[in-house]
Order: structure tokens, then sequence, then C-alpha cells
């Protein structure tokens, strides 16, 4: 190891065994994140069809994305996913450092992930079919997630600590500048309608292929700016675990303190630049990252402080092999595998509640092979 990286990286061998060991909150809240996505999400759509009242109606909104402007929960999925890859960062990258592996070695490792994201993402958008490149969609959710890790361990690995918050900051500001005072032409200066945001027609014009909503691409290519600060935000939370002081309780309350001041300037700032997903607005960012150290703070503090821990085996097993559930959504009919299981279940019950039995035993088929995954220690490793 360089004497770059041993001055950098020297403080590991000072860390108390509590963070040396696998963060169990981590891959429980990745777990608690990838539910939504693993049939959550269809629970709650379904119980608010049987029982459509306030309380369902509105919470099933809550797992439905704004077309343009807004938030809802469901809006912080993906980004708190990017936020915990962050977090594990410093100790993967950390531990290879002082396993006396070089940066080099460390960097061709990060940029192959990458790439490995990367076309799994095209393989999900496209399948194994060839198409002409005008059909192919390039830009994916696992693209973005390649991109966004690669950049950010880059800047992990070769950029000093203390100045990652103000490459954190610099990549918001300056993607809030760049579209505050440009626009597609014909567009007035500042514009953010899809049609004329200065992001969206770098996408049209750069992106080879389609984009998913013909002039705009969902998670586009110019957007990837702002969204590795979400990646940054998780790894400089990393970093601050990793700390021998404070103690572990006040870690999580000033990890809780940092995510309400987040939200407040993301508020803020969507009078000025509104809170979007499909912009990756910088108020976007700020309310993700905010919310997303809410969250990982009640984690941390309940599993890996407290030690209440018995309850996360069902999040932890899907956190485990988080991308391949993910992936599977595409290859496997998991509805015809739930319904050939449970059929019987079913016609038991009967209208109006087979669509929930089949909901929920989507669910339990999803997590029992996951589970078997899990028992047999079969992991996804990208």
């Amino acid at each position: 190891m360089s004497r770059a990286g041993n001055q950098k990286f020297k403080n590991m061998e000072k860390k108390s065994s509590f963070v040396e060991s696998r963060l169990l909150s981590l891959d429980t809240l990745r777990g608690f994140d990838m539910f939504w996505i693993i049939g959550g999400e269809e629970l709650i759509h379904t119980l608010s069809k049987l029982y459509p009242n306030s309380f369902w109606i509105q919470f099933s909104k809550q797992l439905e994305h704004p077309y343009w402007n807004g938030f809802t929960f469901y809006d912080l999925i993906f980004p708190l996913f990017i936020f915990l890859a962050g977090v594990s960062t410093p100790f993967s990258i950390g531990k290879a450092l002082n396993d006396g592996k070089s940066k080099k070695e460390i960097l061709l490792k990060v940029l192959k992930r990458g790439l490995i994201l990367f076309l799994l993402g095209l393989v999900y958008n496209n399948g194994l079919e060839i198409k002409p490149i005008d059909d192919i969609r390039f830009m994916s959710v696992l693209g973005r997630i390649g991109i966004t890790y690669v950049f950010a361990n880059i800047l992990f690995l070769y950029v000093k600590e203390t100045l990652l918050i103000y490459w954190f900051a610099c990549l918001l500001i300056v993607y809030w500048l760049i579209l505050k005072f440009t626009s597609a032409p014909g567009f007035s200066m500042g514009d953010l309608s899809m049609e004329g945001n200065f992001a969206s027609y770098i996408d049209r014009n750069v992106l080879p292929g389609k984009l998913s909503r013909g002039i705009h691409d969902t998670v586009g290519l110019f957007n990837n700016i702002p969204a590795i600060g979400n990646a940054l935000a998780g790894i400089i939370t990393g970093i601050y675990l990793q700390k021998v002081e404070p103690t572990h309780a006040k870690k999580a309350l000033y990890m809780a303190l940092s995510g309400l001041i987040a939200i407040i300037i993301a508020q803020a700032w969507n009078l000025d630049f509104p809170i979007n997903k499909n912009l990756w607005s910088s108020s976007f960012v700020m309310q993700t990252v905010g919310l997303s150290l809410l969250l990982f703070a009640v984690f941390y503090y309940v599993i890996d402080v407290l030690k209440y821990n018995r309850w996360t085996l069902f999040f932890q097993v899907i956190g485990m092999n988080s991308i391949l559930i993910y992936i599977s959504n595409k290859f496997i009919d998991w509805d015809y595998t739930a319904k050939a299981f449970f059929k019987w279940l079913e016609q038991l019950f009967g209208e109006p509640y087979s669509i929930l039995v089949i909901a929920v035993a989507i669910v339990i088929i999803k997590w029992v092979f996951l589970k078997f995954l899990y028992n047999k220690k079969v992991f996804l490793r990208v």
C-alpha cells in the first residue's frame, strides 16, 4: 500500500470491534428498502382496493411516483439504495486497502463492477433480444447505481476525506446553476419543464436509442451529476461511523439531526429548484439524503446500538441479495409461480380477497427463494 494510502486509512486499525463487523442495520435497511420493490408496494395497492378508506388510499398514493414535480415515499427507494451503497464503501474499500491491495487494483474492481451494473441494466431494460440501436433504452436504474458507485468511489479513493463534503455541495450547486441559467433551444432560461430543461435536452441529443418518455428519460445521463451526491453522502456517513468518537448513540443522534437539517435545506431550495425525481434536482438530493439519514439513524440505533435485532432476519434476507431479486422480476413470472402454489388458497378465500392472497403469496414466494439462497450462502456479488 502507498504511504498516502496508509496515512488515509491508518485510523482503520483504531476502530472499535463494533464497526469492524458488518453493520446489521445496513443490510436490514437495504432489505426494508427493497421490500417495497419485491411486493410491498402491490400489497398496499391491493389493500387500498379492498378497504378504500382514507388511510389505505393515502398510503397507496405514497407508493406511486409523481409524474413531474413533487415527492412521495416511493421516490425515496432508489436514492436510499444509492446512499446505502455509499455507506458500505469506507468499510469495503478500507478493508481492501488494509489487506494490502493497491488503489489501482481497487479502482479496476470498481470500474468492473460499475460496467457490470450498467450492462445488467441494459439487459433488464431490453431483455436478451437483439434489437436495432434506435429501439434500445441505454439508461436504467442499475446503470445509475453503477455510474454513481464508480464516480463516488473514485472520489473516495483519491480525494481527502475532509474535502468530500465540498465535492457533495459543488455537484449540487453546479447542477442547479446549469439548469437555472440554461434551457433547451426555444425555451426561456431556467425552464424546468420536461420539454424545456437543459438536462433532458442533452439526453435527447447525446444518448443513442430511445428515452423512457421519448423526450426525457426518467434515469437520464446528465442528471447523474447530482445523483453522485447521494452516494457521496453515504460515503461521508460511513466514514463518520468508523470514527472512535463520539459514542455510538451520539452518532445516531447526530445523523438524525443532520438529516433534519438536510430536509430543511431541501424545502428552502424547493422554492427555486423544485423537488423532482425525474430531474434528480438538487433539492431532491437534499430531501432524499435527509430522509436516508433519518431512517439509517433509527435502524442503526435500534439494531446496532440497542441490539434489538431479532426482527431483522426478514429484511436481511432481502437485503443480502437485493440486486438479484430486482433482476429476477424481469426473468421470472412470480405471479404465475405464486398462483401455482397458492391457487387453492385463492379459491378458498374467493372474491374480493383473492387478490390479497396472491399479493401476499408473491412476497412469500420471493422471500422463501431468497431465504434458500441465504441459507446456502449464495449471494450475487457484482
